[in-house]
């Protein structure tokens, strides 16, 4: 099998869903690291040759891929976790799709909205998680993934997502009996907790940190 390589930046961000995935799922890739300021003076052409002008790139051999749930996609159906038949399919998408909302939420505060209105946001954010304690507890009662008896690239998605609010707020999934096990039953799993265990992802700031 070709080598994969992932271009990023020297932090969690964008990435680091993939990198569960790949983890977990017992590949091993080379982090071509960029630094910040490399990425904004065009060093090396990487800002001029991708397709939409960002990062991160996944290299699966010489097959080039742009954008990060794209990306989860592809390897989603290159392991065999992107579902069983087309509405599992289908569901799963919808799911991933709420993640994302999950994440710019969590962007939009980081980077915009910032600590003054974290009550606020932190309250909103009860809402939110609550969609995917719903999702869970239809789902085996909650004690397995997000879609039927196997882990799907969602679930890597979700995971990143909830570790950077554990981050942000170490309580908030006290009100969520259900997601707060998923997380435990995930950070449980052998390859997972290895990659987590690492000098590559301890180093990696989830954010840019603030100079």
């Amino acid at each position: 099998m070709p080598g994969y390589t992932l271009t990023y930046f020297p932090i969690r961000g964008r990435a680091e869903a993939i990198r569960l995935l790949l983890a977990d799922q017992g590949a091993s890739w080379t982090d071509d690291e960029v630094g910040m300021e490399d990425w904004a003076a065009g060093v090396r052409d990487l800002k001029k040759n991708a397709v939409f002008g960002q990062i991160p790139r996944f290299l699966d051999g010489n097959f080039e891929l742009y954008q990060s749930n794209t990306i989860l996609r592809y390897l989603g159906r290159k392991y065999g976790i992107s579902g069983h038949n087309e509405q599992e399919i289908a569901v799963i998408e919808m799911i991933n799709d709420g993640v994302e909302d999950l994440r710019m939420n969590y962007y939009k505060f980081i980077f915009v909205d910032n600590e003054a209105n974290k009550e606020k946001f932190l309250a909103e954010l009860e809402t939110q998680l609550g969609y995917f304690e719903k999702i869970l507890s239809k789902n085996s009662n909650g004690t397995k993934f997000l879609v039927g008896d196997k882990v799907t690239y969602a679930d890597y998605n979700l995971l990143d997502t909830l570790q950077c609010y554990l981050d942000l707020s170490p309580t908030c999934l006290s009100a969520f009996p259900l997601l707060s096990g998923y997380v435990e039953r995930m950070l449980k799993r052998p390859n997972l907790s290895q990659y987590l265990g690492s000098e590559g992802r301890k180093r990696r700031p989830i954010i840019p940190k603030s100079k």
